[in-house]
């Protein structure tokens, strides 16, 4: 028991000297700046793929407050009109460097926690921010082609024996546990691969156990308080969508920051246990 609270006496003592919520600040500014640029790439590759813009759509639906969907929605409509549908050129390298600025803000908050310096080179940094990047839009596209391939395969099962209307059922709540695993896989992802340390996959899990659960709770709280309780629209008018969503970005920064420090803690411990 005495281990138990040391441990989250620890775990406070950094989240205060590490500045977490200023680094969860700067992430959110990160992820806003991102996130179109993201869209815009994986948008332009859905001709190629057995998917829809809407299925796109649906996956961030399941977690992002609602008033930021109209916004997410109109902004997209609106470059993707403006480009005629003509991304996918010579413009992909800036889409896409635009796009590693969020994975790049994550490197730096998890060399914080860990207390290392980045001695990779520039180059050598943001490549691997890129190609992080790159791996986040490939597991974005697996999460999408899951639930579209699996629903069809299960109807067509379900529908031999007469049991489409159970399956459908069945299907919605397996569909928050491919969402999360498919989250948990992306977190694990970056514990492992972004910090300028050496660690094992399986070190990495807790802090990864950990962000997805609280960031998939914090996303549903958040929409819930959003939908029943919070008017921001009444208060900051017409950009009442845009501090929504900043706000959810800033509570994933949170989470995502937490979940690095408890694996540099963790780490900590084994390395004076050794």
């Amino acid at each position: 028991m005495k281990k138990k609270r040391s441990y989250f006496v620890l775990l406070w003592k950094r989240f205060q000297e590490d500045d977490v919520l200023g680094l969860a600040a700067q992430l959110a500014y990160f992820f806003l700046l991102s996130l179109f640029p993201l869209l815009i790439f994986i948008v332009t590759l859905l001709p190629y793929l057995p998917i829809t813009q809407a299925d796109l759509l649906a996956v961030i639906r399941d977690f992002a407050p609602g008033e930021t969907m109209d916004l997410i929605e109109t902004n997209l409509a609106g470059i993707l009109n403006e480009q005629n549908g003509k991304l996918l050129s010579f413009g992909v390298i800036g889409t896409i460097w635009s796009a590693s600025n969020g994975i790049n803000a994550i490197v730096r908050a998890f060399n914080k926690a860990y207390n290392v310096t980045e001695s990779r080179s520039f180059v050598v940094a943001r490549g691997m921010s890129i190609l992080l990047t790159f791996g986040m839009i490939l597991v974005i596209i697996v999460a999408l082609l899951l639930p579209v391939f699996g629903k069809q395969i299960g109807v067509y099962l379900f529908s031999n024996f007469g049991l489409s209307s159970e399956f459908l059922t069945i299907w919605n709540t397996l569909r928050w546990l491919v969402s999360s695993v498919i989250i948990f896989i992306v977190f694990v992802s970056l514990y492992w691969i972004a910090p300028n340390k050496k660690l094992t996959c399986v070190s990495v899990i807790p802090g990864a156990i950990f962000a997805t659960v609280g960031w998939a709770f914090v996303s549903l709280a958040f929409s819930y308080y959003v939908g029943s309780f919070g008017n921001y629209s009444a208060t900051y008018g017409s950009i009442g969508a845009i501090i929504v969503l900043m706000i959810w970005f800033y509570l994933t920064g949170i989470m995502l920051i937490l979940g690095g420090e408890i694996n540099a803690i963790s780490s900590q411990i084994k390395d004076k246990e050794c």
